[in-house]
């Protein structure tokens, strides 16, 4: 009887401690994507090359701004990343308005002192993005990647004349004008378009190469793949 009721006992523990252990419908069973380091050349190396074809895009293909990473915040995911880049952290007002607070837009290496004044723009803009695989997505991954704050690189806060002057284009056609700027813009990038799977055309892959085969041969880019 002794023997019966220790094996019970043992029994009733070990069913106990069952919930305690990851399964793989637990979140400690799902591993967040180990980020990859490699150098910018090698980076490069690892985009798949294809043609672009904008057919059937349309800004409203990727649904953004939406209510960010923390949805009880009222603010929108434009607001969470100059809130997350502020210099100096703004006043939060009703509404997510944002007063005071400062910037430094490094695309052009402009002090900011007005939110308003700036704009988030896609480090791979939404048009390039459809043109490199985008327009095969689901609505729900292509709103993912244009409200993307799970990498650092993938939204940055730029003047309204600098976006309008990045646009959609590919470092084929576009690059930030200070030398001193374009190897960490070249990095980001590329690690944008490897996070996200995103092809790049022969002009856009020639035009990297210049820069990870040149000045910015010393530049290691670091990309975790979406989920």
């Amino acid at each position: 009887m002794v023997i019966k009721n220790l094996a019970h006992g043992i029994g009733a523990l070990a069913l106990a401690l069952v919930p305690l252990l990851p399964t793989p419908a637990t979140p400690a069973a799902q591993a967040a994507p180990v980020a990859e380091v490699t150098t910018l050349a090698d980076a490069v190396g690892l985009l798949k090359v294809t043609e672009e074809n904008r057919a059937g895009y349309t800004a409203s293909s990727f649904r953004h701004w939406n209510a960010g990473e923390d949805p009880t915040d009222g603010c929108d995911t434009r607001a969470e990343v100059l809130l997350a880049e502020a210099v100096v952290a703004p006043t939060v007002g009703s509404g997510c308005k944002l007063t005071g607070g400062r910037w430094t837009s490094y695309l052009e290496g402009q002090e900011v002192t007005d939110a308003g004044s700036l704009e988030v723009a896609h480090m791979v803009a939404l048009g390039e993005a459809w043109d490199s695989g985008a327009s095969a997505w689901t609505a729900g991954r292509r709103e993912a990647y244009a409200n993307d704050q799970g990498a650092d690189v993938s939204l940055v806060a730029v003047t309204s004349r600098t976006n309008r002057k990045k646009a959609d284009k590919d470092p084929a056609d576009w690059m930030p004008p200070s030398p001193e700027v374009q190897c960490r813009y070249t990095g980001e990038w590329v690690s944008t378009k490897l996070r996200w799977q995103l092809t790049a055309d022969d002009r856009e892959l020639e035009a990297l190469k210049v820069y990870a085969e040149g000045p910015c041969e010393d530049t290691i880019v670091r990309y975790a793949p979406a989920a």
